[in-house]
């Protein structure tokens, strides 16, 4: 049986010590979609609505947040982010998330990805909700992590990953 790393012998909640493990260079990537009507993502695209740049305001709050998800999840460690990128693209059916996180650390940033995507498309829907609140937010999930023991996963049905490591 796989011993649980966030329990102490005796069942009380820890945060792992991660003080012995090697720094290695720490990438995720997740996603997250946010479903409209096509009268709301129209009114997004033209910059029509009332609260003012959705996308601009979504990207910053999941800047924020992935900065900010060991305040939120409580066996996550403060990190020493190097980069989040927050990026939107307009699909049929609403908006897709793309959160990449990067560190130089000694555990992973997949946690920080999954919550920049989500604090991202939960800007987008309270920015939008006067216009529809029958929105969705769906898909929150990983696609991509590099670094650390675990090494690199990959998410089967990722669609089209740029390569989160250029050598350049």
């Amino acid at each position: 049986m796989t011993e649980l790393t966030h329990l102490d012998e005796t069942g009380a909640a820890k945060m792992v010590d991660v003080g012995d493990k090697p720094i290695t260079h720490r990438t995720a990537i997740a996603a997250a979609k946010v479903v409209m009507q096509p009268a709301t993502l129209a009114a997004i695209r033209a910059g029509n609505v009332k609260k003012g740049d959705v996308l601009g305001t979504a990207r910053v709050a999941g800047i924020m947040a992935a900065k900010r998800t060991h305040e939120l999840i409580p066996m996550c460690h403060p990190l020493l982010i190097t980069k989040v990128a927050v990026d939107f693209e307009y699909v049929e059916d609403g908006i897709a998330i793309r959160a990449t996180v990067k560190c130089q650390g000694q555990t992973g940033v997949e946690m920080e990805a999954l919550t920049a995507a989500s604090v991202a498309a939960l800007t987008i829907y309270d920015m939008a909700k006067a216009l529809e609140k029958t929105m969705r937010i769906e898909n929150v999930r990983l696609l991509y992590k590099s670094g650390g023991k675990s090494g690199e996963f990959k998410a089967d049905d990722a669609p089209n990953l740029p390569n989160p490591n250029p050598q350049s």
